[in-house]
């Protein structure tokens, strides 16, 4: 398994526990009322499930499996790590923006740095898409 493809599996798995232990805090908020102020942090817990843990881990394993191009190489291996790092910038504008209301700026800047990354992955993985069986 490539190293990068370690690297966003592993964030991905950080996500995950981080998104999963805020949405038990929000459920046990349901059941005993203790401090309203932490459904401050349901956009945090959606967008580290959804965009963190889910999309991060499918870029993780399709950068491993999907074939690569003749030579055994993955070209352009330095855009999928912009994009790693675009991805997680990303995450981490957006998910702090409920708690700054003044910087509503925030989460649009992390949207597109999100959109970014996706898009540097796509430009990455294009060639490496082709049918079953086709060489080159």
């Amino acid at each position: 398994m490539p190293r990068l493809s370690i690297y966003i599996i592993r964030a991905s798995l950080i996500y995950l526990l981080v998104g999963m232990a805020i949405g038990a805090l929000l459920l046990a908020q349901k059941a005993l009322p203790l401090y309203i102020s932490l459904w401050r942090f349901f956009p945090m817990h959606i967008e580290f499930v959804l965009m963190g843990w889910i999309v991060q881990l499918v870029i993780g394993v399709s950068f491993w499996m999907l074939p690569r191009l003749p030579g055994n190489v993955r070209r352009q291996e330095r855009l999928v790590w912009f994009g790693f790092i675009g991805l997680n910038v990303g995450i981490l504008l957006v998910s702090v923006e409920p708690f700054f209301p003044a910087l509503s700026f925030l989460g649009l800047g992390g949207r597109f740095s999100e959109l970014f990354a996706m898009v540097l992955y796509t430009i990455h993985v294009w060639r490496r898409v082709r049918p079953f069986g086709d060489s080159v």
